[in-house]
């Protein structure tokens, strides 16, 4: 898989996949801005991808699609949204591979370069963004209860307090129906207690959403973002968000 590698200060690494017909490779955020400019990315407020042609459920947000998945969610209309081909994930700190520990495709996410750091001083300075959001197939889960438990706990491993999982803690999982009627289980979790010494290392929470669609395929929806700081995304706008997510059908060509 040809893949634009960008690793950003906190442990979450995006890259575009190549090859399929709505994939575009990203920009390097060490230069670029939030939002993509390739020609499937050219924006209105309604439909920033270009491949969604409703318009977002919240007046005045945006449309998130993830047509590989067959998901769609609305984000605020600051957030910036990477193209469909976009992939994000955390991987363990010590693993030489970058192995995943959990992703998610078609993200979005508010302030992309809200903190700038290059911790090894070799002059490749990396970003954090202050949240992100996505969506993915969940093959081999057992239920919704047990991703909707277990996908904030990576997340916020992963982005936030590795190497200690002491410092997560689980908010209850509960049954939860989206506006347009998916029905699934949503999941929450926190950290607290991480240190502050070093530049953009902050708490962290994660939230997702867990359902499974006509097909009775077990998919997700994640959100994830810093705690405890200037412009901390709410957990009531998070729940909006959450609200938004449906189905996505392509367009008949």
């Amino acid at each position: 898989m040809a893949a634009a590698a960008v690793v950003v200060a906190a442990g979450v690494t995006g890259y575009a996949v190549l090859g399929g017909k709505d994939d575009k490779a990203g920009p390097d955020p060490t230069t670029a801005p939030t939002t993509t400019s390739s020609p499937s990315a050219q924006q209105s407020s309604a439909n920033p991808r270009g491949t969604d042609g409703d318009t977002a459920t919240v007046k005045g947000w945006k449309v998130v699609v993830n047509p590989e998945a067959g998901i769609k969610f609305d984000v605020p209309p600051e957030w910036g949204l990477k193209s469909t081909g976009w992939v994000t994930f955390v991987a363990d700190d010590k693993d030489p591979d970058d192995k995943p520990l959990i992703g998610m495709r078609a993200p979005a996410f508010l302030k992309e370069q809200w903190c700038a750091s290059d911790e090894d001083r070799d002059g490749h300075v990396g970003y954090t963004p202050l949240a992100g959001a996505g969506s993915r197939g969940n093959n081999g889960a057992k239920n919704t209860e047990d991703i909707a438990h277990d996908d904030p706990r990576t997340w916020v491993y992963g982005q936030y307090t590795q190497p200690d999982k002491a410092k997560i803690t689980s908010g209850p999982v509960e049954p939860f129906t989206s506006a347009s009627g998916l029905k699934g289980s949503l999941g929450s979790a926190w950290s607290t207690g991480v240190g502050t010494a070093k530049k953009c290392v902050t708490n962290g929470k994660a939230w997702t959403f867990a359902f499974k669609n006509a097909q009775g395929d077990l998919q997700s929806w994640s959100f994830f973002a810093a705690k405890g700081v200037d412009g901390e995304v709410p957990d009531a706008t998070v729940r909006k968000i959450a609200a938004t997510v449906r189905t996505y059908q392509p367009p008949s060509t």
